[in-house]
């Protein structure tokens, strides 16, 4: 075990004689009326699509199988910092601000730690719900910058504060204890990130206060680049190689810029390192699989398995080859933005699946929700799934959600100088990834009638792209030119209503609702965010 210190961090002790005052009545509470607890497990870029749960057998028992499993589960943005800011905000990207993986885009920068760091989940769980809680693993991917406050910083509302300093890493990381820093080596046994964070994790519930509820959030690197494997499992799926499904290796033609400029087909040089990047994805989820199995046995040794919900999911999707792109994240496609999202707890019964639109931004509501505090006092985008874990009767729910994404692109990539300025991300071969231009803003409807992705691109083309997911779930056939010109015209109504809408707003109903109605003075943002052209000014 990884000594654990129960010194809580300097955020939470402001609020430590408040906490000592109402402490006997917890006491007296915890015996009548035991307020659940909450343990949310995030991996770093799995995807659901192309297997990323196949490698997790016993996460799939253990949470999927005793409880429910979402196959429409989506991110608001396809990367890493922007995606963790809805999950702990319960925002879109265009309310919390974080736009990309760089200070300079908010990413745990001065401003979001004023602004949104006050009112995100642990700090409510911790003040008005009388939670303790408690932080391990990869925080923002800019946390730790010197200029934002390094790691001395602890965010509002987290007890105890185990965050690693930047971005995901298995060996070599420096990690912030409550404030302070702790160096880690290349030795598996005490410094294999993953392992570390089961071990730290099973220190808390050892040591923790018993008479308050709990809040864990545990955030490992995998599968995350550089893959590094645990010793045990680099020999593991040694045969397995990416899936190779209809849009795999095949030319974007009818796709924004950045997709057409692959190269088609693919190098073999290309292919073999996606093959390996594919299989090392899965070897270091053997150990997130151990992890899971870790937390659950402890919480049942303890007796709080029964009143505690754990939930599993992750921060974005993946690619592998699909319109030739050997790897990343950061499209619009389902293989980047459609994610795993597992539960379970009280009053959610086992092996259901559910199959509703949800979104990362709805992980804060539910949490929220499950200690009983009352979502509509926040400026949350999302909403609670508690319902729907408990199969309510007569849910309202929504049939469409936003994805925004702002591309990030260099100068120049010094190792692909034909490709001149404005690209990055271009691995193998020269082909680029992500663009400054690589914006786009995403309406993903999914109702009894309808089965669509609209999304309109920032870019000098004013790209559009709709796909028919019925007939066409792997997004071979852009039908922009083709469909329906009343349908285009509210998808993109919609999409200026969701750009610019802030908490119950973004809960208004879509286009396919009965009570879809459009309001003109939704065109008009106050975020700053730049409304998209009407349709029929984009297709001429």
């Amino acid at each position: 075990m990884i000594p654990f210190s129960l010194q809580p961090g300097p955020a939470s002790q402001l609020f430590l004689h408040g906490v000592l005052l109402f402490s006997l009545q917890l006491r007296l509470e915890a015996g009548r009326s035991r307020r659940p607890n909450v343990v949310l497990i995030l991996t770093d870029d799995q995807d659901l699509l192309l297997g990323g749960m196949v490698p997790l057998n016993k996460t799939k028992m253990l949470i999927g199988d005793a409880g429910m499993t979402f196959t429409n589960a989506y991110v608001a943005s396809p990367l890493c910092c922007p995606s963790r800011a809805s999950i702990l905000t319960g925002k879109y990207p265009h309310n919390h601000r974080v736009v990309n993986n760089t200070l300079e885009g908010n990413c745990s920068s001065g401003a979001w730690q004023k602004t949104q760091e006050p009112t995100a989940l642990p700090a409510l769980l911790k003040h008005y719900c009388g939670y303790q809680t408690f932080f391990a693993g990869k925080y923002l991917n800019e946390y730790g910058a010197e200029s934002a406050g390094g790691i001395e910083h602890v965010p509002v509302g987290w007890d105890y504060w185990y965050a690693l300093e930047k971005n995901s890493r298995y060996y070599n990381y420096t990690l912030s204890i409550n404030g302070k820093a702790q160096k880690h080596g290349q030795n598996y046994t005490v410094d294999y990130l993953t392992d570390l964070l089961a071990n730290i994790s099973l220190d808390f519930l050892q040591y923790k206060t018993n008479y308050l509820p709990f809040f864990m959030m545990i955030s490992t690197p995998a599968p995350h680049t550089p893959w590094t494997a645990a010793p045990q499992y680099q020999k593991s799926f040694m045969d397995v190689k990416a899936p190779r499904d209809s849009n795999f290796n095949i030319h974007g033609k009818d796709k924004h810029w950045l997709i057409r400029q692959a190269k088609t087909p693919m190098a073999n040089s290309s292919i073999q390192f996606l093959d390996d990047a594919f299989r090392k994805r899965w070897q270091t989820l053997l150990s997130v699989d151990d992890l899971v199995e870790k937390v659950v046995k402890e919480l049942s040794s303890r007796g709080v398995l029964d009143n505690t919900y754990i939930l599993f999911t992750s921060d974005n999707g993946y690619h592998t080859g699909q319109f030739s792109l050997p790897i990343d994240k950061r499209q619009l496609y389902e293989f980047d933005i459609k994610v795993p999202l597992l539960a379970r707890g009280p009053g959610i019964k086992a092996s259901q699946i559910n199959k509703m639109l949800v979104a990362n931004i709805d992980i804060a509501p539910t949490i929220l929700d499950i200690a009983g505090y009352n979502v509509n006092r926040t400026l949350m985008d999302g909403m609670s799934l508690l319902p729907l874990l408990k199969q309510e009767v007569n849910v309202t729910w929504r049939t469409d959600l936003l994805v925004e994404y702002q591309g990030e692109g260099h100068k120049s990539d010094p190792t692909c100088p034909s490709l001149g300025p404005g690209v990055a991300e271009c691995f193998p071969d020269c082909v680029c990834e992500d663009a400054y231009n690589n914006t786009y803003a995403c309406v993903r409807t999914i109702s009894a009638v309808s089965d669509l992705q609209y999304c309109e691109f920032d870019d000098n083309e004013v790209f559009v792209e709709v796909y028919n997911m019925t007939t066409d779930p792997f997004q071979i056939t852009n039908i922009a030119k083709t469909i329906d010109q009343e349908i285009l015209e509210k998808m993109n109504h919609r999409l200026m209503m969701l750009q610019s809408c802030s908490a119950a707003s973004c809960r208004s109903p879509g286009i396919f609702d009965p009570g879809y109605k459009f309001d003109p003075r939704m065109m008009f943002s106050d975020h700053g965010i730049r409304p998209h052209r009407l349709f029929r000014q984009t297709l001429k």
